[in-house]
């Protein structure tokens, strides 16, 4: 009887936090589209554009945003995918996240739709964050290479290549946490975005997390490493901080 009494609280409490996230219909070209906005009700301290991963608006990003609410920012969860082609397993989502990363420009729109989306909701449109996690985290870079008016991008174990097109300059900061064992992103291309940033002369930071593989920030992956979850997110709150100043 106790643990069922402590399950249902634990499920009221868990309804009235995510009860915070409402959910924002808008458009990309004729797909429609299914975002997370927070209820912050002061939004001068700035705004977060969240990039969830490749299964979708996940727990992870919800987390993430509920938690940047506490800090005081407005957040607002993108739909990448949309409407009925939100993947239900690793491999389709493999081949959907595949698809926008050969096609970078139909991935970097999609994000732009987000980000107008955002402004029309109150995010301040210059004082702008975009971050994400995984396939989000390489949509973070994208955003940076398409010099989307942002004041800086953040990119949590996402992938780093850009194939053979020219980018750059970059007028937006650069913020990159990379586990140290992650085996989706090779040393090969991390070299290349080394070189891409100071080709440019950037302002660039990466930092590296010992013993962490590639999903290492999410608690329901087999990859997660709280230690240096915590520190990542850390870091990047105090990015945050850095940035709106």
């Amino acid at each position: 009887m106790k643990k069922f009494l402590l399950s249902a609280v634990y499920l009221l409490f868990s309804q009235l936090i995510y009860a915070q996230l409402k959910t924002v219909k808008y458009k990309e070209g004729t797909q429609n589209l299914v975002g997370m906005v927070n209820t912050v009700s002061d939004k001068s301290l700035g705004a977060v554009l969240i990039l969830p991963a490749w299964m979708g608006i996940d727990q992870e990003a919800k987390d993430a945003a509920l938690a940047l609410q506490q800090e005081g920012y407005f957040t607002f969860i993108a739909d990448i995918y949309g409407e009925g082609n939100t993947p239900k397993t690793p491999s389709e989502a493999g081949k959907i996240a595949s698809s926008y990363k050969s096609d970078y420009q139909a991935y970097q729109r999609r994000i732009m739709a987000a980000i107008q989306t955002f402004i029309a909701q109150g995010a301040p449109a210059d004082k702008l964050v975009v971050m994400g996690y995984c396939f989000g985290g390489t949509g973070a870079l994208e955003v940076a290479r398409a010099k989307f008016p942002v004041r800086a991008v953040v990119s949590i174990h996402g992938g780093l290549a850009k194939g053979d097109r020219k980018t750059g300059p970059f007028d937006t900061k650069i913020l990159v946490l990379h586990g140290a064992d992650d085996a989706n992103v090779p040393a090969e291309e991390v070299a290349a975005f080394t070189a891409e940033m100071k080709q440019y002369q950037t302002d660039w930071q990466f930092i590296i997390y010992a013993n962490a593989k590639h999903t290492f920030t999410n608690p329901a992956s087999k990859d997660y490493n709280a230690p240096m979850a915590k520190r990542a997110w850390q870091h990047f709150t105090l990015f945050l901080t850095e940035v709106f100043q």
